[in-house]
């Protein structure tokens, strides 16, 4: 059985990860950040006071077993509240569930131990958010706000506010093929500044703010950046600012577990600042995957460009990584101690996809790259996850175990 983990986002690693569990004598594990704080995430992250669960669900979705109750599990992991949703009507129907009824959200919950187990989030979450509200005073609006997210908070106030033992109750829940983990158990919030010096308050505002001008550093903080009064400040107070009050996560107990007894470390491809190089900046991250001499280090680029790295050559893509890998803990790690190849698209199949270009000139870590068509003949733009997954042990087991 090879150990397999995946430094990854929410849809960054959509074919890589289900590909890894079609292969047998795989055990995957994928780590995530849990920073995002927008739209509803970004609620339940205020009113509970925790790590946004969204993208730890769109890979545990991922990973639902086949079987009887697969369509039952997949239907909550899809459902989301509409917009019109009545706050009343929705806290009514966590209460009959948790009570006994054998629906949630019109979903008929077949399965008796998930069942009782949902039943139990319900109520913790039903009990504490009427609290919380009390406090606030103000109502959770549940407005386009997926009915999982509301299960990994009354999880989450179960398992006694840790989010990885929270992931890893939904995991033995649901009885996935694969193992999710946030890459630290600390409620952080995301922040950056772009290289005309505007700041990007969220982590939402990095995801969805379109532009050409690139963002030049991430930073990680204790507490939400609130705009208006941030704006206070004059830019070159803001970006000191931002520097005196960057904290990065540290990595927890499991990840660097899972990293160092890893045969084959995946820095997955997907959106760069706000997905992976949180992860990459996590303290242990580095030095852990450094520290496994054993292991084979994979980095794949990305196919398409993105609005965060609109004009990245796959060599920049590289770059960005070993930066914020070497900023964790503030350290020099040799190239060749973090990467053992690069994988590099040259496929072509879109001539409306704006792709990311290769130039071998451009690279100046000396990490050997593999350059094949590894995008999907069907879906152009995106991966072929089975062909990248056969790059990956082809490469493992041309080198061997051990260096």
């Amino acid at each position: 059985m090879l150990n397999i983990v995946v430094l990854n986002g929410g849809r960054g690693a959509a074919s890589l990860i289900p590909a890894l569990l079609e292969r047998p004598g795989l055990n995957v594990t994928s780590i995530v950040n849990a920073y995002d704080d927008g739209k509803s995430t970004g609620a339940i992250r205020r009113f509970f006071n925790m790590l946004g669960p969204s993208d730890i669900r769109k890979v545990q979705s991922l990973m639902l077993p086949e079987g009887a109750h697969r369509a039952v599990a997949e239907a909550l992991f899809d459902h989301r509240y509409p917009l019109d949703a009545a706050h009343d009507e929705v806290i009514a129907d966590f209460t009959t569930f948790a009570e006994g009824a054998p629906t949630l959200a019109g979903i008929a919950i077949d399965d008796p131990t998930i069942g009782a187990s949902l039943r139990w989030f319900c109520a913790v979450f039903v009990e504490t958010l009427a609290l919380i509200e009390t406090v606030r005073g103000e109502r959770f609006d549940f407005a386009d706000c997926s009915l999982m997210n509301c299960l990994y908070a009354g999880a989450y106030l179960v398992s006694g506010r840790d989010m990885e033992l929270t992931t890893r109750s939904i995991d033995r829940l649901f009885r996935l093929k694969g193992t999710v983990l946030p890459n630290s158990v600390e409620n952080k919030w995301l922040a950056a500044v772009r290289q005309n010096g505007e700041v990007l308050c969220s982590e939402a505002e990095i995801v969805e703010l379109r532009s050409n001008v690139l963002i030049d550093s991430i930073y990680l903080l204790d507490g939400e950046l609130r705009r208006g009064t941030f704006e206070r400040l004059a830019p070159a107070q803001q970006r000191r600012y931002l520097e005196t009050h960057h904290a990065p996560a540290i990595a927890s107990a499991g990840v660097r577990l899972a990293l160092a007894q890893a045969d084959i470390v995946i820095y997955s491809a997907g959106t760069q600042h706000s997905s992976l190089y949180p992860t990459y900046m996590s303290r242990g991250v580095a030095e852990t995957i450094a520290g496994n001499r054993n292991a084979l280090k994979v980095f794949v680029t990305n196919i398409g460009a993105d609005y965060e790295t609109p004009s990245y050559s796959a060599a920049d893509y590289l770059h960005g990584a070993y930066r914020y890998l070497c900023l964790a803990e503030d350290r020099h790690h040799a190239p060749e101690d973090l990467f053992d190849a690069v994988l590099v698209n040259n496929g072509r199949r879109k001539a409306d996809t704006t792709y990311v270009e290769h130039d071998d000139a451009e690279y100046r870590l000396d990490v050997p790259r593999l350059v094949a068509d590894f995008e999907h003949p069907d879906l152009p733009g995106r991966h072929h996850g089975a062909e990248v997954v056969s790059a990956i042990l082809r490469l493992y087991g041309e080198r061997g175990p051990g260096r």
